[in-house]
């Protein structure tokens, strides 16, 4: 069974860049014109922040899911950007083993060190922070509130969350770690992590479980 390839990793941020872009320029050439000045001043505008954020958002997603296609079998099934109902939230991939199930958020966060930051201890309650040049501790929210989503669909199966980042920059001797119960990793880690699980959990029939809940983004 493996992949499902009705949806593609990365395609709906990859769709958003590209509709961003194309209202970018659109702008520009209500006040510039669709000739040779509208033209340059497009060329020379640059991208928004904003709309390039999409499109290393879509590079990030293609990467893990790369890394996730290459350990798919009949024990292992990975579906990728899949819509959550009633939102216009997505989630990136999802990895169905014999052990569980695996919501995975992939991030593009170039040359940053993603790092633990604990708080408390003793004598004070402990709180936990993911450090990536500044406090995203709400990536590892949303990866819950995703977990949540989908133990509601599989029932008693266990469902773990990951985030994957793309391009960090990982001590030459270091390990993924967890935030609050999710797992902070890179591609090739999490991709050995999950070839090498086992357990009695049916794969296709949760990988369908889930297929009809999350559409296709």
């Amino acid at each position: 069974m493996g992949t499902n390839n009705t949806s593609t990793a990365g395609a709906s941020a990859r769709r958003e860049y590209e509709r961003r872009q194309a209202s970018d320029e659109a702008k520009i050439r209500e006040t510039w014109g669709d000739g040779r000045i509208g033209t340059i001043a497009a060329a020379l505008s640059g991208e928004r922040q904003s709309t390039v954020a999409w499109k290393s958002g879509a590079v990030g997603e293609a990467e893990v899911g790369r890394a996730l296609d290459a350990i798919a079998s009949e024990h292992v099934v990975v579906l990728h950007d899949r819509r959550v109902p009633r939102s216009r939230a997505n989630i990136d991939h999802f990895v169905v083993t014999r052990a569980g199930v695996w919501v995975v958020d992939a991030k593009h966060y170039r040359d940053k060190r993603p790092r633990l930051h604990v708080e408390g201890g003793l004598f004070r309650p402990r709180s936990e922070k993911l450090i990536v040049g500044s406090d995203r501790t709400k990536l590892v929210e949303s990866v819950l509130r995703q977990v949540a989503l989908v133990r509601d669909v599989v029932g008693p199966v266990d469902v773990h969350g990951t985030l994957c980042f793309v391009d960090a920059d990982w001590p030459l001797f270091g390990s993924s770690f967890t935030v609050r119960g999710v797992e902070v990793c890179w591609p090739k880690r999490l991709a050995k992590q999950l070839a090498a699980l086992e357990g009695t959990v049916d794969v296709a029939a949760v990988a369908a479980a889930i297929a009809a809940h999350f559409l296709p983004a």
